[in-house]
């Protein structure tokens, strides 16, 4: 029997809730008689409710984000409906700010705005006591780092054999875009490496050989970094260790450089955001960056290193129109990184892009995720099709499936080249998700001969690579419906057996 309930919905499976666990971690005393259960937004949410009311808890955690924000609304609906009397208590970047605009901080009992750590076990307390707060909002008071317990003892052994395992050595972040609730912090807060590091000492040591570190400046302080690093290629001496950093894009001294170039192939990653390359846009969202610098470390990193690379772009950003995209989108390009993020612009709860809304005729979504729909220089078609662009380069771009293929298929204009071909794709299949890779093979094989004039041969050849790398097993439909489709049309669907061969051959 559980009295108190921590509940997650995550975004799939595959993600364990570092905040969950940093509460579960917290409950002292409460401990024994707390439980958490996570599942995923696909999951029916009656099922839910179901489930997290089984054992008639008093109290029900939950944590919001701008991905859960609605099915965790309708989650405390189905709640309260049911089981009124179960005190539902919320938390989370989503119902930190704007607390009294938002339906379910109706429904709920109380909001802990900001870092619940500490806050949550408190809360709870009063609760079980009766001696309920007469605010609804439960602000945490000031705590240092060292004062909560670390949360890396709560990963499973199903966690550590099937999950991500989410890791942080800092908080906050000095900078100021406004794009990001990290705006909103005044500085970095850093755990104490010694005991981070022992955290993940156990972690290695119960199995785990993957870790993905969430602080938003990983290389602030580069002593601190080559520190980390230098565990984790202590650890490669023994097998093979996989780590992803969230860097700085134009900091990378020479000391960093040289501990960088020491991983193995396969073994780190880079998340780098570099948002908007023109420096109005910078500006205007308040994000300190040297251009000439991050195209720098970025080619370094690329040429020089085993290290994977994810960059990001953001569409939308106030000031920005689409020239001034497909110039930063063509630069990045240009610089080759495995993985380019084109992310659409969010309006995030708190953050304090919503200050240019009236100049810059900023229009988002009133549903979570709180997308932008048009500005004054995108209208809402234009912005449609960006996001199909973006869906589509995830598919193409940033798969892995088409590493031959890619560089034929942008030609010398990437933007306009992907652009044209996301249009007439999206004209063609009319969707951006469910599309078979066999089929996409072949939508691409089109476009590159059809559209753009690419000899039949020169496509097929790339396009071979790829698709035999792909792990598909079936015959390349792509260029035998090309090369045959006013053939054998009184028998559709068959084909002659010494062509399969000579295809096998």
């Amino acid at each position: 029997m559980s009295t108190i309930v921590i509940a997650s919905l995550n975004a799939r499976y595959i993600h364990a809730s570092l905040g969950a666990r940093y509460l579960l971690a917290n409950m002292a005393e409460l401990r024994d008689e707390t439980r958490l259960i996570e599942h995923d937004i696909n999951t029916s949410l009656a099922d839910v409710a179901e489930g997290l009311l089984r054992d008639k808890p008093r109290i029900i955690g939950l944590g919001v984000y701008v991905w859960n924000a609605s099915e965790a609304r309708e989650l405390v609906q189905i709640i309260k409906t049911v089981s009124p009397e179960t005190v539902v208590v919320l938390g989370g970047p989503e119902v930190s700010y704007e607390i009294d605009d938002q339906e379910i901080c109706k429904l709920a009992d109380y909001v802990i705005p900001g870092q619940g750590d500490l806050a949550f076990a408190g809360l709870c307390r009063l609760i079980l006591k009766g001696d309920l707060p007469q605010d609804k909002v439960y602000r945490p008071s000031a705590f240092s780092l060292s004062d909560i317990a670390l949360p890396y003892d709560e990963y499973t052994g199903e966690d550590i054999a099937r999950r991500v395992i989410y890791v942080e050595a800092s908080r906050g972040c000095p900078f100021r875009c406004e794009f990001c609730l990290s705006s909103l912090d005044k500085t970095v807060y850093p755990f104490d490496l010694d005991r981070f590091l022992g955290e993940i000492q156990k972690l290695y040591d119960r199995g785990v050989r993957s870790f993905k570190f969430i602080d938003r400046t990983f290389n602030l302080k580069t002593a601190t970094s080559i520190r980390i690093m230098e565990f984790f290629l202590d650890k490669m001496r023994e097998e093979p260790v996989y780590v992803h950093f969230e860097l700085v894009p134009d900091k990378l001294p020479d000391e960093l450089k040289a501990v960088i170039s020491r991983f193995p192939e396969h073994s780190i990653q880079f998340e780098i955001g570099i948002q908007s390359f023109n420096p109005d846009v910078q500006a205007l969202i308040s994000r300190k960056q040297d251009n000439k610098k991050s195209e720098a470390n970025l080619r370094w990193i690329r040429n020089e290193t085993n290290a994977h690379i994810h960059a990001d772009l953001i569409v939308g950003l106030p000031g920005e129109d689409v020239t001034s995209l497909a110039n930063g989108f063509n630069r990045l390009v240009a610089l080759n990184p495995h993985e380019i993020q084109v992310g659409v612009l969010k309006r995030l709860r708190g953050t304090p892009i919503i200050r240019h809304t009236r100049d810059f005729g900023m229009r988002y979504s009133p549903l979570a995720p709180y997308t932008i729909l048009s500005n004054e220089l995108i209208d809402f078609a234009t912005m449609q099709r960006l996001k199909r662009f973006a869906r589509y380069w995830d598919m193409i771009g940033n798969s892995g499936r088409f590493k031959h293929s890619r560089t034929l298929l942008l030609g010398s204009n990437p933007f306009e080249r992907f652009l044209d071909f996301s249009d007439w794709l999206h004209a063609r299949c009319g969707r951006t998700h469910g599309i078979a890779l066999e089929r996409l093979f072949g939508f691409v094989y089109q476009a590159m001969t059809g559209n753009f004039g690419i000899a039949p041969a020169e496509a097929e050849a790339v396009l071979m690579q790829d698709y035999l790398a792909s792990g598909l097993r079936s015959e390349p439909r792509f260029m035998y419906d090309m090369a045959h489709k006013h053939e054998h049309s009184n028998d559709v669907g068959k084909r002659p057996t010494e062509t399969r061969q000579r295809r096998h051959s």
